[in-house]
């Protein structure tokens, strides 16, 4: 069950622990609609509108892709725009890229000293892999939370792999959705 209480402090923990372990900076600003965040490899962007439970899930996720794309030029490239409708092959392996980041992501919690949101991290990245592979299928954007159910499975943390930031480019100007 998620404490609404607890998301800010939780994002201000995430942020502190971003800079001093992996020099990453946050930056809030405004991020074209219909994105809510965005990275660029040494980088993570959210914007200024978003509450505090979209910013800490957009803080853990955007990490979890920003270790992939510093360790694997595979992940960089799966990050790259997909226009819909995608192969279900590559689907399965794009979904497979969102879970590995979201395994980064639960790391990242954990190493902050967050070990009380595992559930809700599990239910958001659920909800968010079931958006963008309907997505991916359909090219219909929409309210992703319309995907939303509590009890997924839990996640289980990835090790997060020695990497340097490296800035590359923004995903906007590919894909963020």
């Amino acid at each position: 069950m998620k404490r609404m209480l607890d998301f800010a402090d939780a994002c201000a923990r995430v942020e502190d622990h971003l800079w001093r372990e992996y020099r990453i900076r946050v930056i809030t600003r405004n991020v074209p609609d219909p994105s809510t965040g965005d990275l660029d490899g040494a980088e993570i962007h959210i914007d200024f509108e978003v509450d505090d439970e979209l910013r800490l899930f957009l803080l853990a996720h955007l990490f979890g892709h920003t270790v992939q794309w510093n360790a694997s030029p595979r992940s960089f490239d799966l990050g790259r725009p997909q226009t819909p409708p995608v192969r279900e092959e590559l689907i399965a392996e794009l979904v497979e890229y969102e879970r590995e980041a979201a395994r980064y992501g639960l790391s990242l919690l954990r190493d902050a000293g967050i070990f009380h949101l595992d559930q809700w991290f599990s239910d958001f990245t659920a909800c968010d892999m079931d958006y963008l592979a309907n997505y991916y299928r359909t090219g219909v954007s929409g309210n992703f939370r319309e995907f939303w159910s509590d009890g997924a499975d839990l996640m289980t943390p990835g090790t997060i792999p020695e990497f340097e930031p490296a800035k590359r480019v923004f995903r906007l100007d590919g894909i963020v959705i």
